[in-house]
């Protein structure tokens, strides 16, 4: 089969070309019908003057057998003679003045007044079988006016066979302009649009693919008119986007390479502050003193993976007890570190009183009774030699580390467990409270002096207090306090207040139902700071 049949065939698949032609086949049926209607016209009118004229032709010959005296009455006499013929079926003769004179055969629709307006004047019925034409006196030369009826049939068929004949050959001018149309839409139109079409599909696979970029049709041609420009188009977007796409891959790469990079440092760096945890929570007392009769309990909780806030309890030459709550300012790596540093300090110094020079000065002969002991005994060597710490510590950070404005807030007090005496420092910490045995507060131990490490020879005082039989010292950080809600609400120091009201059945029971009360006033939302608590119970003597 040639290709040229095989073309023939494949164009009624081809929906572009259907309407393409279908739209050119109804052009040429418009146009030939709008030349139809004023041939139609013309052509109605030739025929109702041959009509006319040939009335005319048997008019005249009878006028000319006809004297010019003769009678109206005789006239009409003479034109019904005119009845005999077909197309002729009826008249009116009137006088000038519009009097009838008589008629004959089927009566004419024309009325006088327009037969007599002058000129030829004409009248169809609506059905167009029947025609109505005038003769005026001067065409008679009798001084009468003559209206004939025709059978206006053959005109009427004769019209119809002429649209007919107009109507083939307009369908006949129109198949051949549509074929000829259809014939070259394949070679101009159809086949490169199918080709474009196929290299569109071609490029979408090999771009999404990722392959390389095929041989494309479009390529190989060029035309000078609009789909021309849309091959160019094509042409042109493709580069784009290859280019586009090339320059994505290497920026991926790039990409990929800097991700992994920053993984493998992300990686390095969560081990390192894993490292980090792990070894602040060695510093961190791991299991808390046990001393008959006593209770020793904390409770912590790091906003990230290092933290700022430690507690301690340890043992002090005498058989005392030293008790340590404290925040280091700012948050992260490096309030862990100071973390670290404070706590050596502390630990160090409370078992001597000077390291690499330094030497304690403002530190007060004696410290405070506690209230209502004012004949008591005051602070003996074991309590205030300790308490020494907390200078040589505030001196050594301030010297040494003033420039990177370091400093803690911090409790530090030195318990003797036998007569539940307590000699304390409070740095600028929260105030500890001193609970009851059948609840709420009794005493605040508020600060003694200024934050740890904020100026060197700081002057800090020293305090007494003492722990009955069921009461509990608490102590806590301010992320206890200012634990927020998603919408900014404050844990605050009066909800905390109000859990102290009853009593305890322990100081394990008594920061397990704070901690409870604090996450869940927290939610889902990211824990802003460290939550340190730590507690301390004197039991009921039996």
């Amino acid at each position: 089969m040639s290709p040229i049949f095989r073309g023939l065939l494949n164009l009624p698949t081809a929906r572009l070309s259907l309407r393409i032609v279908f739209w050119v086949f109804v052009s040429v049926v418009v146009i030939e019908a709008i030349i139809l209607i004023p041939s139609h016209k013309r052509r109605k009118q030739e025929l109702l003057s041959q009509l006319r004229e040939l009335s005319s032709a048997k008019i005249s010959t009878i006028i000319q057998m006809t004297g010019p005296e003769v009678s109206g009455s005789e006239l009409l006499e003479r034109l019904r003679q005119i009845q005999f013929d077909p197309i002729i079926l009826g008249g009116a003769l009137y006088q000038s003045d519009g009097i009838k004179v008589g008629m004959f055969g089927e009566h004419p629709e024309l009325p006088f007044s327009e037969a007599n307006s002058g000129g030829m004047v004409g009248f169809e019925s609506r059905d167009g079988i029947r025609y109505d034409s005038t003769w005026s006196g001067d065409e008679l030369q009798k001084g009468y006016t003559l209206v004939l009826r025709h059978d206006g049939s053959p005109v009427k068929l004769e019209l119809r066979a002429f649209v007919l004949r107009i109507a083939g050959l307009v369908l006949i001018i129109s198949l051949f302009v549509t074929a000829g149309a259809w014939l070259a839409l394949r070679p101009i139109v159809v086949t490169p649009i199918i080709r474009l079409r196929n290299d569109l599909i071609s490029a979408g696979e090999a771009i999404s693919k990722d392959r390389e970029s095929p041989e494309f049709y479009s390529a190989s041609i060029q035309r000078q008119d609009e789909l021309g420009e849309v091959i160019a188009a094509f042409k042109h977007m493709y580069q784009q986007i290859t280019g586009a796409i090339s320059e994505r891959k290497l920026a991926e790469e790039a990409l990929q390479k800097s991700l992994s990079q920053v993984e493998a440092y992300s990686q390095a760096l969560n081990d390192e502050l894993e490292q980090g945890r792990e070894m602040q929570n060695n510093f961190l007392p791991g299991r808390l003193l046990h001393k008959p009769g006593w209770e020793f309990v904390a409770y912590f909780k790091p906003a990230h993976q290092v933290a700022g806030d430690f507690y301690d309890a340890f043992e002090l030459p005498g058989g005392q007890v030293g008790i340590v709550i404290a925040d280091v300012c700012d948050k992260g790596v490096g309030a862990a570190l100071f973390m670290a540093l404070f706590r050596s300090l502390i630990r160090v110094f409370s078992g001597q009183t000077s390291l690499d020079g330094l030497v304690c000065s403002g530190i007060p002969a004696s410290a405070s009774p506690p209230a209502g002991e004012s004949d008591g005994p005051t602070a003996e060597s074991s309590h205030m030699d300790p308490l020494k710490a907390v200078w040589l510590t505030n001196n050594y950070i301030a010297q040494n580390h003033g420039d990177l404005a370091m400093f803690a807030t911090l409790f530090f007090g030195v318990l003797d467990p036998s007569t539940g005496l307590l000699t304390y420092i409070n740095g600028g910490h929260e105030p500890l409270l001193i609970m009851e045995d059948s609840g709420g507060v009794r005493e605040y131990l508020n600060p003694t002096g200024p934050a740890v490490g904020i100026m060197s020879d700081s002057s800090f005082e020293i305090k007494q207090t003492r722990l009955g039989p069921g009461e509990v010292l608490l102590g806590y950080t301010d992320g206890v306090l200012e634990a927020l809600t998603a919408g900014g609400e404050f844990f605050s120091r009066k909800r905390l207040l109000s859990m102290l009201e009853g009593s305890s059945s322990s100081a394990t029971d008594l920061l397990d139902r704070i901690a409870e009360s604090v996450l869940a006033h927290i939610g889902e939302v990211d824990q802003y700071d460290d939550i340190t608590m730590l507690a301390v119970r004197r039991e009921r003597t039996t």
